[in-house]
């Protein structure tokens, strides 16, 4: 199957980053992408002898006069913020160094020029003031997922669902979704696993299609991702911070998409999204990476997706038993409930330091525990 009819250009940039990146197993990346290793390899020599200009087609390079005066200049600048109207001195000054400006102004200069402009009102500068969060050290290490609030289009709804990589903040995933059902996540989530591998963990709320309630958090598509292999980790109840990075990447699509705009349907939506989320990925360039572009730090996961999932096995230690249809296990003549999510499975009762308290493993992942001193479930 040949390059996806959104913005080739940028998914060869895409391609490109990552099959460059340090280990990159091109031929993995090109049945990734559904390119032949020819096709990938040939944009891979383009890159590498001419830059980005390979990549892109040749009547979209952009002119560039040898030489520049102040006024040339001011125009690169409004160029830049004209194509990106929520973009600040900061990020235009990294872009146009990256097109190669030799020389070039601080960012307050540029921040200045933009106001003299009239692009940036006077009381709009303390709002946007950086703060630091913690990141995981390496790309796949951890997945931030949610949907950002669904909004009307002119034929329905659209729930944006969205998947950001927590050390390089890669956007994964950027799908306009119908609703936000368990199925229509498992379909998007395996279009990105065949793409980009599987992640370490993945950071979700506690609210559907993710969480079900506060005694048992999980769901059948919590089930499907732990059986892949990944771990599941829930946010804190009532705090939004601890996905901190998808919620400003939400802030940030909801500036420089979707504003005020209304678009007409899902379709639309998503090629809207599909073309933003490549500028964010390879363009825009993030404070929080020291003005790198989130591409730069992204590799993609050595852990491909099965395309069957793989059996479920314990230890010979474990004592196994399996999930009654209303989430319910039996041992030694006593039911605990351990969740609908897991009915039909198999999972493994494991004791613990204290006593009579022994954890539910489904697969990897502890899913409960269950006391039998006084016949109650603990989480």
């Amino acid at each position: 199957m040949p390059w996806q009819e959104v913005s080739t250009v940028l998914l060869r940039q895409e391609f490109v980053m990552l099959a460059t990146a340090e280990g990159a197993n091109v031929r993995a990346l090109c049945r990734r992408y559904t390119i032949s290793p020819k096709t990938g390899y040939k944009w891979l020599g383009r890159y590498r002898r001419q830059g980005r200009a390979g990549v892109t087609d040749r009547s979209r390079r952009p002119h560039r006069s040898p030489t520049r005066t102040a006024p040339a200049l001011e125009r690169a600048v409004l160029a830049v913020r004209a194509a990106h109207p929520v973009w600040g001195g900061r990020k235009i000054r990294a872009v146009l160094l990256a097109r190669g400006h030799p020389t070039l102004p601080s960012p307050s200069t540029m921040t200045a020029i933009l106001k003299r402009h009239g692009q940036i009102a006077p009381e709009a500068a303390p709002q946007h003031t950086a703060w630091q969060r913690f990141e995981h050290d390496a790309p796949n290490r951890l997945w931030q997922m949610d949907f950002k609030g669904h909004f009307a289009l002119l034929a329905g709804r659209c729930h944006p669902l969205t998947v950001l990589d927590d050390h390089s903040r890669f956007a994964v995933g950027l799908q306009a979704c119908g609703d936000q059902t368990g199925q229509t996540v498992q379909a998007r989530l395996t279009a990105c696993f065949r793409r980009y591998g599987l992640p370490e963990a993945i950071l979700v709320d506690n609210g559907p299609p993710w969480g079900s309630d506060a005694e048992h958090p999980h769901t059948p598509l919590t089930a499907w991702l732990i059986r892949l292999g990944v771990r599941i980790r829930h946010g804190r109840p009532y705090h939004p911070q601890t996905q901190g990075k998808d919620e400003r990447f939400h802030r940030t699509l909801k500036a420089e998409v979707l504003g005020t705009r209304v678009l007409r349907d899902l379709a639309q939506c998503q090629r809207e999204f599909d073309r933003w989320r490549e500028v964010y990925n390879l363009q825009r360039p993030h404070e929080a990476l020291a003005m790198a572009v989130p591409a730069s730090r992204y590799r993609v996961s050595p852990r491909a997706f099965p395309e069957v999932l793989p059996p479920i096995e314990y230890g010979p230690a474990d004592l196994v038993r399996k999930v009654a249809e209303g989430g319910e296990l039996s041992y030694r003549n006593r039911t605990f409930r351990v969740g609908k999510a897991f009915r039909g499975y198999p999972v493994a009762l494991r004791p613990t330091l204290v006593d009579g308290v022994l954890d539910v493993f489904f697969c990897h992942q502890r899913v409960a525990q269950v006391n039998l001193r006084n016949h109650e479930e603990l989480h």
